[in-house]
């Protein structure tokens, strides 16, 4: 290329064209650094260079120019898309259950991609790079945990998190060893471990040697890889045996727990409201208020068991008392039809709250004295208040049903207050 004084005696016209396209190959190729990963940024680069090397003795200005469109083509065409990724919801396919996390199987492609933002599905199942400094979590600084955005299995915890000025969420080390498994990656020419979540396969990023702490260790992982779970909803999406660090070091106090067991027919439409409830930690569908032991699904549909369709539900009492838990519980059925909810029938499908103290007795009755009094009930409450007896856990296909099966049978809906 010539220098400063070749460029003084090109022709005005010449000088002007050349200027112009150095300026905009210039800004095309900032652009395209502000927003592709390494790996294309390393690949236009080399590209980009060649070029240059070949157009320089001839100085074909209408090649140069053309070039610096393409860049800034590029360039724009990956902001686009980086942006459009972003503004995505992260959504998760996730039922993250700790109980059945054994039982996870990988959904196939096409229903990842249903579920999945585009990057999401391009770094977890293709091994594909976000960009540095412009992805979700590189300077998140709220304490949580964070799942594997397939499966919702727990991977890292904002108590290791650490700012490794690369532009990616990195940390000193997992949540959980075993949850992770580490592969040699050469795709760069160099040796480097690859991290890959072990429930659902998904690459995650890389591990290196250059990192704080007494291992000595960095864990270079993809936003799109991961979910985060803030601290304070925690306990309520299931990962409530990972607060214990929190509350050691003071972002969140122990949780206390209390458990209410209740019948309103089919426990598949129940189940599904009320775990939604805030302050709702747990659910489990199952059988109790029963003479047999150890009922099976088939045993109770006969009505002969005595058992009630019921779930069980722990809660916690400093976000959630007993008695709005109650009101939720008669907005969500008909508690005036006796051994039926609309077309279930059969004791099984009874109304009843199974009280576990004298204190859940007391509430129970005041709030139940209440809806009657309401005038929101066309006939009067048939709801039975009785001690808990035993209560047996239903099937694992019964647990979650309608999250399992979208679109499932249902006979609840929570009216308004």
């Amino acid at each position: 290329m010539p220098g400063f004084p070749g460029l003084l005696a090109l022709p005005r016209r010449r000088l002007v064209h050349l200027l112009t396209a150095i300026a905009v190959v210039w800004a095309g190729f900032i652009l395209f650094a502000c927003f592709a990963s390494p790996l294309q940024l390393a690949f236009a680069a080399n590209v980009f260079w060649a070029k240059v090397k070949q157009l320089e003795q001839r100085m074909n200005l209408k090649k140069i120019t053309g070039l610096a469109g393409v860049a800034l083509l590029v360039a724009a065409i990956i902001i686009l898309a980086g942006r459009r990724a972003q503004a995505l919801p992260p959504n998760t396919i996730s039922t993250y259950n700790p109980a059945t996390m054994n039982q996870f199987t990988k959904p196939k492609p096409a229903e990842l991609r249903q579920h999945l933002t585009a990057e999401q599905f391009a770094v977890t199942q293709q091994c594909g790079t976000e960009p540095a400094f412009h992805n979700a979590y590189w300077n998140n600084h709220a304490p949580g945990i964070y799942v594997d955005v397939v499966s919702g299995e727990p991977l890292f915890s904002s108590l290791d998190k650490f700012d490794s000025g690369s532009g990616w969420p990195s940390f000193t080390q997992p949540v959980n060893q075993a949850g992770l498994v580490e592969k040699k990656d050469t795709e760069l020419g160099e040796e480097r471990t690859e991290v890959r979540s072990k429930m659902a396969d998904s690459h995650l990023g890389h591990v290196f040697n250059d990192g704080p702490g007494e291992k000595g260790l960095r864990y270079c992982i993809n936003s799109a890889s991961l979910k985060f779970i803030p601290v304070a909803e925690m306990d309520q999406a299931g990962y409530g045996q990972y607060l214990a660090p929190f509350v050691k070091a003071g972002l969140i106090k122990a949780a206390t727990h209390e458990t209410a067991i209740l019948a309103g027919g089919c426990f598949w439409g129940m189940e599904e409201i009320i775990r939604q409830i805030p302050g709702v930690v747990k659910t489990t569908v199952g059988y109790t208020g029963g003479k047999t032991a150890n009922p099976t699904y088939q045993d109770v549909c006969t009505g002969t068991t005595g058992h009630a369709e019921a779930i069980q539900v722990v809660f916690d009492p400093a976000r959630l008392s007993y008695a709005d838990l109650l009101d939720y519980f008669f907005r969500l059925h008909d508690p005036t039809t006796l051994n039926r909810q609309h077309n279930d029938i059969g004791t099984q499908y009874r109304s009843a709250i199974f009280y576990t103290s004298e204190a859940q007795k007391q509430t129970a009755e005041q709030v139940k004295q209440q809806w009657d009094k309401s005038g929101k009930l066309s006939r009067p409450i048939t709801t039975e208040i009785t001690p808990a007896t035993k209560f047996y856990s239903a099937e694992e296909y019964h647990q979650h049903y309608l999250i399992k099966n979208p679109g499932g049978y249902t006979c609840h809906v929570l009216r308004p207050k």
